[in-house]
């Protein structure tokens, strides 16, 4: 029988996963502290060891470290109710197969155990970072946010180039920052740079530099982004803007590490990481040759898709609480309290700005809300006012008055019609109706069950009696947004 040790100084959190996993046929021995799991490892070893970060005594991150000293085979999971980014990369760096965020569902909790049992790690933990560094508004302690702490914990030793997708307003800039301040290459320059900030013509001399005379007003020489950047981290923000004919020159210096200034001869050869952003569909705009294929591979090794804060409204009253503290601070003022009336209207509100939207919000809340505690007429008028509210979601709006007016209409004469339509527009002539057709439905299906389970991938396998396998592969094969 497989078994699980568990090692939390709360006994609900033992009691819990003891009774779960029980019911799962695996073996529990159960721990308080992590002195006792040192002695008793002398003795025997479990399949799998589940550890809270924070206990009295040494922590879960300090016992972590000793066992990966000296039985590097053991899977170790840390739990911690701490969900932020420091936790996850620290977990990572010293070895931990995953963490587990409080509260954490049980049947992920099961899953995760079992899927450790399966894939033992292989190489010893790696030390801590040696530079904590506050990672300002990342915050955030969703389902969607824990994935982007585990793919930052994953590349914190590699300099792999990344790819980041988001809304505007979402924090691509911070999730490239925590990229770079959680790598090697922490104690190098991170140089951001904006392409769709930059004038067209000057763009090519801000990414590379120029030489003295080069052309006019070029009075002396100076150094590029690339060469700013050597040995650190260049972020490229909003890279779909990037000009087609220089996209080429950046191909170029991502294969083969070097480049000329304008005007210069001489090449010049940097050790850049590369990550870029965009707000947009870079697929749709190699289909529409307006973005060089062969550097969208290039970039697109790794990608990160960060989700707009709709999508993660859990989030709003701690990164609220965040910004109302940090503009108390910064401007002076008595630190202000969102009422619960007050809070709700910003979880109901669409937030098309995302959590910069959020962030201009409580600045202007804690100037202009005349008491400590912000009741929901001190709110700004688009988030109090429906009529605002409906103008920020036009699209959202249509389609709830389209699904109004069918209300009556079964689905199957919609798809009739559909079918119908695709039929008459092909004629004769072969086509895909059939495929496409499935392929909307399951999309459709994957994307409503997902948003029911709040992005659960074993819950949604549940619900809709499929594997938790065939799940993970909608979202991959439909690239639904969890």
């Amino acid at each position: 029988m497989n078994s699980v040790w568990i090692v939390d100084d709360d006994a609900s959190i033992r009691w819990v996963l003891e009774k779960a996993l029980t019911r799962e046929d695996m073996s529990c021995k159960l721990f308080s502290c992590a002195d006792d799991v040192l002695g008793a490892l002398r003795d025997c070893q479990p399949n799998v060891l589940v550890s809270d970060i924070r206990m009295h005594g040494d922590s879960g991150l300090v016992l972590l470290e000793k066992i990966k000293n000296e039985y590097p085979q053991l899977p170790v999971i840390i739990m911690t109710a701490f969900s932020d980014l420091d936790s996850a990369v620290s977990s990572f760096q010293k070895g931990a197969f995953d963490y587990l965020p409080k509260p954490f569902d049980i049947e992920s909790a099961v899953e995760l155990i079992s899927r450790a049992m399966g894939e033992p790690k292989k190489i010893k933990g790696l030390n801590e970072l040696t530079n904590r560094v506050s990672m300002g508004n990342l915050l955030g302690s969703a389902p969607k946010m824990q994935e982007i702490y585990r793919v930052i914990g994953r590349l914190s030793k590699s300099a792999t180039t990344v790819l980041v997708n988001g809304e505007t307003g979402t924090g691509k800039e911070l999730v490239a920052r925590a990229l770079h301040q959680h790598s090697p290459r922490s104690e190098r320059p991170f140089v951001a740079l904006n392409m769709a900030a930059i004038p067209r013509d000057l763009l090519e001399s801000e990414l590379f530099g120029h030489e003295r005379g080069a052309f006019t007003g070029a009075q002396i020489s100076r150094k590029g982004r690339f060469e700013q950047a050597d040995g650190g981290t260049l972020f490229l923000d909003e890279i779909g803007d990037m000009p087609f004919e220089l996209q080429t020159r950046l191909l170029r210096v991502l294969s083969e590490g070097k480049f000329y200034r304008v005007g210069g001869v001489m090449p010049i050869n940097v050790n850049v990481r590369v990550i870029a952003a965009t707000h947009q569909n870079l697929e749709e705009r190699v289909a529409k040759n307006q973005f060089r294929e062969d550097l969208f591979h290039r970039i697109n090794v790794i990608r990160i898709k960060i989700p707009p804060l709709r999508e993660r409204s859990e989030d709003i009253e701690h990164l609220a609480e965040f910004f109302l503290d940090r503009f108390s601070k910064k401007l002076g003022f008595e630190k202000k309290v969102l009422s619960p009336e007050s809070l709700n209207a910003f979880k109901e509100f669409w937030f098309p700005g995302n959590v910069r939207q959020l962030e201009n919000f409580c600045h202007w809340l804690t100037v202009m809300a005349p008491g400590n505690r912000i009741s929901l007429t001190d709110m700004p008028d688009e988030v109090r006012s429906p009529a605002r509210f409906s103008e920020r979601n036009t699209d959202t709006n249509r389609q709830l008055e389209g699904s109004s007016k069918n209300e009556t209409e079964s689905w199957t004469s919609l798809l009739s019609t559909v079918v119908k339509k695709k039929l008459e527009s092909q004629g004769n002539v072969s086509n895909n109706c059939y495929q496409d057709l499935l392929n909307d439905f399951e999309r459709t299906v994957y994307a409503e069950a997902l948003k029911v389970t709040k992005g659960r991938r074993v819950a949604c396998a549940k619900i809709l009696n499929v594997g938790r396998n065939t799940v993970t592969k909608k979202i991959q094969d439909f690239d639904l947004p969890f």
